[in-house]
């Protein structure tokens, strides 16, 4: 895995200019996958994000929140739409935006945290 070949930092707070083999705009699907792949193989590797956490565009703000909040719907849906046909009554289902919300931000959080566990794994 990783070692210390692999530098990751927000790219708004790098301010020191350094040499690398390898620098990964990017750390998203694509591009941590792409900056330990080149650690392994021995190259310096910088790998630069703009949000403050790691995973890009997906994991921070697109694909990931998206579907948490899909899936969320999703299960609302079938409460009041599907469940009948199954034998479970359910009364008064009510949307909690704020449970949603919640639930989405820590599925986007222990997505984030899995990039930086790998980025940090020896």
């Amino acid at each position: 895995m990783p070692d210390s070949n692999l530098v990751t930092g927000n790219s708004y707070l790098v301010t020191n200019i350094m040499e690398y083999d390898v620098v990964v705009i990017g750390s998203g699907p694509g591009g941590y996958v792409a900056a330990i792949r080149c650690a392994q193989l021995g190259m310096k590797t910088a790998l630069i994000e703009k949000y403050s956490t790691l995973g890009g565009t997906c994991l921070n703000v697109g694909c990931i929140p998206s579907k948490a909040l899909l899936d969320s719907s999703e299960h609302y849906y079938n409460a009041t739409h599907t469940f009948k046909e199954h034998g479970i009554d359910v009364k008064d289902v009510k949307v909690n935006l704020k449970q949603m919300i919640d639930r989405k931000a820590g599925v986007v959080k222990q997505t984030c945290d899995g990039i930086n566990y790998l980025m940090k794994k020896k």
